[in-house]
């Protein structure tokens, strides 16, 4: 195996996991967000990206170690679902602070959360690793979920 093919493939996952990170953050929470009723649950704005931030790289690198393995033609079902789940996540925040369509972002994050769960069971097929990498995304998601609806609810 080439010697450059390990570096470079680790950098242009988590390239692509931070781009979509990149990508949402183009869609700021702002005013609007601030002036939203929240539950009292809600974490500090700080927390987020933070949080994020982490849960991109655990990603992207979950994605390399699939990818390092087995190749795309080894795991082309369980790389295509990751970047589905990419693209969902993405959507989500156009959906929720750029078209401040709160319940269409909660039914969106139901498919980010089930995509999450298909791409896990994948990449658990191919590397445990990976998929325990997966878990601490999947358990935010769920939890964002549950904060996008009780917003939505708060601000109905």
């Amino acid at each position: 195996m080439k010697r450059w093919r390990y570096p470079l493939g680790l950098f242009a996952w988590l390239w692509l996991a931070l781009s979509a990170g990149y990508g949402g953050s183009r869609f700021p929470p702002g005013a609007w967000y601030a002036g939203l009723a929240k539950p009292a649950w809600t974490p500090p704005d700080a927390v987020f990206p933070v949080a994020w931030t982490i849960l991109y790289l655990l990603m992207g690198y979950a994605a390399f170690r699939v990818w390092y393995r087995h190749g795309f033609a080894g795991a082309r079902i369980a790389l295509g679902l990751w970047g589905v789940q990419l693209v969902l996540n993405l959507a989500w925040s156009w959906l929720f602070f750029g078209r401040q369509a709160m319940g269409a972002a909660f039914f969106e994050m139901m498919l980010l959360w089930a995509a999450i769960l298909a791409t896990f069971q994948a990449f658990r097929q191919r590397d445990r690793l990976a998929a325990v990498l997966l878990l601490p995304y999947l358990a935010w998601v769920g939890f964002a979920w549950v904060l996008n609806f009780a917003v939505w609810r708060l601000n109905a």
